[in-house]
Protein backbone atom coordinates (compact mmCIF):
# COMPACT_ATOMS: atom_id res chain seq x y z
CA UNK A 1 0.00 0.00 0.00
CA UNK A 2 1.50 3.39 -1.48
CA UNK A 3 1.47 5.57 1.81
CA UNK A 4 1.71 9.66 1.40
CA UNK A 5 2.22 12.47 3.88
CA UNK A 6 -0.02 14.76 2.85
CA UNK A 7 -2.70 17.70 4.00
CA UNK A 8 -6.40 17.13 5.18
CA UNK A 9 -8.53 20.26 4.77
CA UNK A 10 -11.11 21.37 7.29
CA UNK A 11 -12.50 25.06 8.23
CA UNK A 12 -14.50 27.17 6.91
CA UNK A 13 -14.73 28.76 3.53
CA UNK A 14 -11.96 31.06 3.50
CA UNK A 15 -10.93 29.61 6.81
CA UNK A 16 -8.74 26.66 6.32
CA UNK A 17 -7.02 24.41 9.00
CA UNK A 18 -5.16 21.52 7.93
CA UNK A 19 -4.09 18.04 9.42
CA UNK A 20 -1.21 16.91 8.62
CA UNK A 21 -2.05 12.51 8.08
CA UNK A 22 -0.80 9.54 6.80
CA UNK A 23 -2.84 8.13 4.46
CA UNK A 24 -3.39 5.59 1.35
CA UNK A 25 -2.11 7.39 -1.87
CA UNK A 26 -5.22 6.05 -3.45
CA UNK A 27 -7.86 7.36 -0.62
CA UNK A 28 -9.35 11.16 -1.37
CA UNK A 29 -7.82 14.38 -0.10
CA UNK A 30 -10.37 14.33 3.10
CA UNK A 31 -10.79 10.80 3.14
CA UNK A 32 -9.70 7.87 5.01
CA UNK A 33 -6.09 7.98 6.81
CA UNK A 34 -4.03 5.93 8.86
CA UNK A 35 -2.44 8.12 11.45
CA UNK A 36 -2.49 11.75 12.35
CA UNK A 37 0.96 13.13 12.50
CA UNK A 38 0.28 16.75 12.97
CA UNK A 39 -1.89 20.22 12.44
CA UNK A 40 -1.60 23.19 10.21
CA UNK A 41 -3.17 26.87 10.55
CA UNK A 42 -2.02 29.04 7.60
CA UNK A 43 -4.48 31.83 8.71
CA UNK A 44 -1.63 34.21 11.44
CA UNK A 45 -3.17 34.87 14.86
CA UNK A 46 -3.25 38.66 16.18
CA UNK A 47 0.32 38.33 16.60
CA UNK A 48 1.30 37.48 12.91
CA UNK A 49 2.06 33.73 13.90
CA UNK A 50 1.20 30.53 12.16
CA UNK A 51 0.57 27.41 14.22
CA UNK A 52 2.01 23.99 13.52
CA UNK A 53 2.41 21.02 15.81
CA UNK A 54 4.00 18.11 14.72
CA UNK A 55 4.66 14.65 16.35
CA UNK A 56 8.04 14.66 14.86
CA UNK A 57 8.81 10.60 16.36
CA UNK A 58 5.85 9.20 14.33
CA UNK A 59 6.73 11.65 11.65
CA UNK A 60 10.30 10.20 11.40
CA UNK A 61 8.80 6.58 11.44
CA UNK A 62 6.57 6.97 8.31
CA UNK A 63 8.95 8.87 6.28
CA UNK A 64 11.65 5.66 7.46
CA UNK A 65 9.19 3.21 6.45
CA UNK A 66 8.93 4.91 2.95
CA UNK A 67 5.79 7.55 2.94
CA UNK A 68 5.94 10.16 0.00
CA UNK A 69 5.08 13.25 1.41
CA UNK A 70 3.29 15.97 -1.00
CA UNK A 71 5.11 18.62 -2.17
CA UNK A 72 3.58 20.86 0.51
CA UNK A 73 4.46 18.37 3.33
CA UNK A 74 7.86 18.43 2.16
CA UNK A 75 8.24 22.11 2.19
CA UNK A 76 6.45 22.71 5.47
CA UNK A 77 9.17 19.70 7.10
CA UNK A 78 12.39 21.16 5.75
CA UNK A 79 11.57 24.51 7.26
CA UNK A 80 11.31 22.47 10.69
CA UNK A 81 14.30 19.82 9.47
CA UNK A 82 12.63 16.49 9.64
CA UNK A 83 13.42 16.44 5.80
CA UNK A 84 16.31 18.28 4.01
CA UNK A 85 15.02 21.07 1.41
CA UNK A 86 14.24 20.17 -2.07
CA UNK A 87 16.38 21.41 -4.19
CA UNK A 88 16.03 24.94 -5.49
CA UNK A 89 14.32 24.91 -8.86
CA UNK A 90 17.20 26.24 -11.41
CA UNK A 91 17.09 27.24 -15.08
CA UNK A 92 19.30 28.94 -16.32
CA UNK A 93 18.07 29.36 -19.88
CA UNK A 94 14.48 31.27 -18.24
CA UNK A 95 17.46 34.14 -17.35
CA UNK A 96 18.10 34.89 -20.70
CA UNK A 97 15.66 36.43 -22.90
CA UNK A 98 14.00 34.75 -25.36
CA UNK A 99 15.14 36.19 -28.24
CA UNK A 100 18.68 35.80 -27.26
CA UNK A 101 18.53 32.26 -26.07
CA UNK A 102 18.87 30.59 -29.85
CA UNK A 103 22.17 31.96 -30.74
CA UNK A 104 24.96 30.48 -28.60
CA UNK A 105 24.06 27.27 -30.29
Amino acid sequence: MPVRLRLQRFGRTHSPFYRMVAADSRSPRDGKFLEIVGTYNPIANKHGIKEIRLKTDRLRYWISVGAQPSNRVAWLLAKFGILPPPPPRFSPNRMIPKKDRGKDK
